[in-house]
């Protein structure tokens, strides 16, 4: 009595491990949680002033004009060539990668993405009939161009996030997001850029996206709030090419009418002006947790995996040198109130080795160096 689809409808194992981590006592790399002291906690009295008092009644499918207006300024100082009329504000960037799918995807569109890519977008993309071409990417110089031109010959849509993407916290060079643009110009297929981490650079800004490159090549790029404000206002958007934005609009007016016009309102103080100190604020946090999961690994697991430093986003990407079955570390870890997760999770085909990606943003430096211990007494 179901549609066909509802059969590759898969669980994702992030939210699984998440259930089980809750518990008390339980050290969680597993999830991607921002930080409890880097949450935006705004005075409610103070951001949400009489000139949203009207946020209460239904509102615009594509967003308030006014926060609209601040994204798209937003997208043009990234060189992404845009208007408001362009942006659409999201229920979470995960309905952008919903609303993207309806879009472009039915059984057997073929869809680039990355070796490892976004958990939640192969698990969408998978629901609407997907077949995948997977590109390998390196965690240092990003994709192999001949490979990821060969990859879009014969692909449909390709889905990127070259930007300390999750899960490996890679992030594409800038001379290979123009090679990859102009790949995209030749083979004309749409881009769906993911984007949701650029504002957690720990060392330098990362370079412009690969959106604002393309000539010929149709586009959405997608951005987040839920990484430098709170998850809880679930609250995303996209910017698209002009021939996409109706069809678009139209199907988030299918979906829900229009994001949360509070959480609209909060958002848009911030852009007005506090949005950059906020981020400023927490990026020492972030960096101390980074660092501190670095040392960890060096002095726990050094001889067993190896890893980059991540330089944005809130990962690390850890290799086993030898393989192992990180599912069943998976269940001996959670036993000892450790939650990881397992890497093959996030190849759309099987995983060419044994990896983790760990988490290191919502656990305090004391709590990354006995987590690590731990892990490093079970592998042991």
């Amino acid at each position: 009595m179901f549609a066909k689809r509802i059969e590759r409808l898969t669980s994702s194992l992030v939210r699984d491990i998440l259930a089980a981590a809750s518990r008390p006592g339980v050290i969680s790399f597993a999830g991607g949680l921002p930080a409890d002291e880097a949450l935006f906690r705004p005075d409610m009295a103070s951001t949400v002033s009489s000139e949203a008092l009207d946020c209460w009644q239904y509102g615009q499918t594509e967003g308030e004009p006014a926060l609209r207006e601040l994204i798209a300024e937003q997208g043009r100082a990234l060189g992404i060539d845009c208007t408001a009329a362009q942006v659409l504000v999201l229920s979470g960037s995960q309905q952008g990668i919903d609303l993207v799918a309806k879009l472009f995807i039915e059984e057997d569109t073929r869809v680039l993405v990355e070796a490892p890519a976004y958990l939640a977008a192969l698990q969408a993309f998978r629901l609407f009939g997907a077949d995948f071409q997977p590109v390998a990417v390196d965690t240092v110089s990003g994709p192999d161009v001949a490979q990821f031109a060969d990859a879009l010959s014969r692909s449909q849509m390709a889905y990127l996030t070259p930007t300390f993407q999750n899960p490996s916290g890679y992030c594409y060079p800038d001379a290979k997001r123009q090679q990859v643009a102009a790949a995209l110009d030749v083979a004309n297929v749409p881009l769906f850029e993911d984007d949701p981490y650029r504002e957690l650079a720990f060392d330098a800004p990362a370079p412009l996206p690969i959106a604002g490159r393309l000539k010929n090549a149709p586009w959405v790029y997608q951005g987040s709030f839920s990484k430098t404000l709170a998850p809880g206002l679930r609250l995303g958007f996209l910017i698209a090419h002009p021939q996409l934005v109706p069809h678009l609009t139209r199907l988030k007016q299918a979906a829900d009418l229009h994001s949360n016009r509070l959480s609209q309102q909060l958002v848009a103080s911030m852009l007005n002006g506090g949005l950059r100190e906020h981020v400023q604020r927490v990026l020492p946090i972030y960096r101390e947790r980074r660092d501190a999961m670095d040392a960890a690994l060096h002095k726990h697991l050094g001889d067993l995996v190896t890893w980059q430093k991540p330089v944005g986003g809130l990962f690390f990407w850890v290799r086993f040198k030898q393989a192992i079955d990180t599912h069943a570390l998976m269940q001996q870890a959670l036993a000892a109130d450790i939650a990881i997760m397992p890497g093959d999770a996030f190849f759309a085909g099987a995983a060419p080795e044994s990896c983790l990606r760990l988490n290191f943003s919502h656990s305090s430096p004391a709590e990354i160096e006995e987590g690590m211990a731990r892990l490093a007494k079970l592998l042991r």
